[in-house]
């Protein structure tokens, strides 16, 4: 696989694979998924790297990367679980919509304390009775005698919201008579008055967390609204195709080293006298699991390719979510299998592996969803 990269983008990945073994260590990701701690340290030391700013403009504060190296260090951060690589991945999501829909004004405010790590950012789609439909969004706001925005209603699994010093772009309803249309992002630091969020103790995203959000009579200013007033469900859906892009990078990156991680074990576990990598049963099964890697790893470049090059890709970026998520959680699940009792124990990392993975076929929509999507490209017109 190395061939199909630029030597100056193997050089990449190789920088950052590295930086997880040497300056974040396994054991770091472990820990914090084993008491639930967000990662700070960690996201600290990338900040300080100035990896937080790859996609962000040079007059931005960033570097000016594209989508391409931007998936590259998705699939390295991923490497020991997409968790971990989540708490960068989502927050570089929001700051994206904020340098393309986004005011002068929120650019100065937001992008540069983001780029060095000050502050953090959380979307907010999910509610309770919305998930893959949007357009079924119920929490509302309105606009008092002052224009400020009066927020209420409660929302989802909405990842990183309890992080200190997170904005929530949050998505809701302003026009209750126009379903596509009546859609608004608003921008929302999460120590806003009358903002109830809870950590949700759910099977994945234990460091990052995933939360529920109450909202009574939240005020935040005239000014909070992220683009326009009823331009919410294009920022998400540019939003989606950037997220579903970069976290397939990730999902491939934890799907090696699942397959790793199983290969490892198989040469250094012995059962009747031998490895048990010898008994074919273990060798097909490792094979059969290293091809979909391969395979998902080349349906996430060509999308991030595309993207890169300016072009639109909804289809192949769903393909890579699709497929990078459906292979996570295969390998993961063997490796399961591959080693035994041992991968129940968190030491193992496995386990670790396999929870994240099952959440890798639901966040930034299921994989029924990305197989709709996929299937909505297909026109006879074009066989």
């Amino acid at each position: 696989m190395a061939n199909f990269l630029t030597e100056e983008q193997q050089d990449w990945l190789d920088v950052v694979n590295d930086f997880m073994d040497k300056e974040i260590t396994v054991e770091y990701v472990r820990k914090c998924d084993m008491n639930r701690e967000y990662p700070y340290e960690a996201y600290a030391k990338i900040a300080a790297q100035g990896w937080l700013g790859i996609l962000i403009p040079e007059e931005e504060g960033g570097s000016g990367g594209d989508i391409f190296d931007y998936t590259l260090m998705a699939e390295g951060l991923g490497k020991y679980g997409f968790d971990f690589a989540c708490s960068v991945l989502v927050p570089t999501f929001t700051a994206m919509n904020i340098i393309k829909f986004g005011t002068q004004e929120q650019k100065d405010t937001y992008v540069k304390p983001f780029v060095s790590g000050d502050i953090r950012f959380s979307v907010s789609m999910t509610e309770p009775d919305a998930g893959s439909d949007v357009f079924a969004t119920k929490t509302h706001a309105h606009q008092n005698e002052n224009g400020d925005w009066v927020i209420n209603g409660a929302k989802m699994f909405c990842s990183g919201a309890t992080a200190e010093n997170t904005v929530i772009a949050m998505l809701v309803r302003t026009d209750k008579d126009d379903k596509h249309g009546g859609l608004t992002m608003l921008l929302i630091p999460n120590d806003t008055p009358g903002l109830v969020i809870n950590k949700l103790p759910t099977l994945s995203r234990h460091a990052t967390g995933t939360t529920e959000i109450f909202l009574d009579n939240v005020v935040v200013p005239a000014d909070a609204v992220l683009g326009k007033v009823g331009q919410g469900h294009e920022i998400i859906i540019n939003h989606l195709e950037l997220e579903r892009c970069s976290v397939a990078g990730a999902y491939v990156g934890n799907a090696q080293e699942a397959v790793n991680n199983a290969l490892r074990y198989a040469h250094q576990r012995k059962q009747f006298g031998t490895a048990i990598f010898n008994f074919q049963v273990l060798k097909h099964m490792l094979a059969e699991n290293q091809t979909r890697v391969d395979a998902a790893r080349l349906l996430v470049y060509r999308a991030a390719a595309l993207k890169a090059q300016g072009k639109e890709a909804p289809r192949e970026s769903s393909m890579a979510k699709l497929y990078g998520s459906e292979t996570l959680k295969q390998c993961a699940l063997d490796g399961m299998q591959i080693l035994g009792g041992f991968a129940n124990l968190p030491e193992a990392d496995m386990e670790r592996y396999l929870r994240e993975s099952i959440q890798s076929t639901i966040g930034g929509g299921t994989s029924q969803i990305q197989r709709t999507i996929i299937a909505k490209s297909m026109r006879l017109e074009n066989v």
